[in-house]
């Protein structure tokens, strides 16, 4: 997977391209400081695969970027970073390119943010972001774009959330 994390509160998702089995496997070095070991990211919780993460996951993935294989899942009643809230499947071809995928992650992401959260996107202190396929994992099969949300606070600081976004009207 690779993750980019955003550093100030923006109002434009950051992109989150979600490496293959093959990544997970080779792993990446670029992240040293923030990586445990190859492609993993350290952190809160318990390791987990990011091939197994579903709607409902609550992680503490901020300080995730560039390709991973594994991120700390915690229970939603813990504190956390961000909680995965649309999983959007993409059709079977061939890879479309990053743009396309950047697009459908954009446009997927945002058309459910405001019935997830319960407040529209422009006014809302929750941002969103995505794991996204890659070349290689499209080539293995992956289709699937993650939504995820993060909270910040009014000054654009990210804020640790204890239980779930939905419904929440932030």
């Amino acid at each position: 997977m690779r993750r980019s994390t955003p550093t100030t509160f923006t109002r434009i998702a950051t992109t989150v391209l979600v490496g293959a089995a093959a990544i997970a496997l080779s792993g990446c070095s670029m992240l040293q400081g923030i990586m445990g070991g190859e492609g993993v990211v350290e952190g809160d919780g318990e390791t987990t695969d990011v091939f197994s993460l579903a709607v409902g996951d609550c992680l503490n993935d901020l300080e995730a970027s560039g390709e991973v294989s594994a991120v700390p899942k915690v229970d939603c009643s813990e504190p956390h970073d961000s909680e995965i809230y649309k999983s959007v499947i993409m059709t079977d071809g061939d890879f479309p390119g990053e743009e396309a995928i950047n697009t459908a992650s954009e446009e997927g992401c945002l058309a459910e943010f405001e019935t997830f959260v319960g407040a529209p996107y422009e006014t809302s202190l929750v941002d969103f972001n995505y794991y996204q396929p890659t070349e290689s994992t499209w080539a293995s099969g992956d289709r699937e774009i993650l939504c995820i949300a993060m909270e910040y606070d009014t000054e654009g600081n990210p804020v640790k959330t204890t239980g779930s976004l939905q419904g929440s009207g932030k």
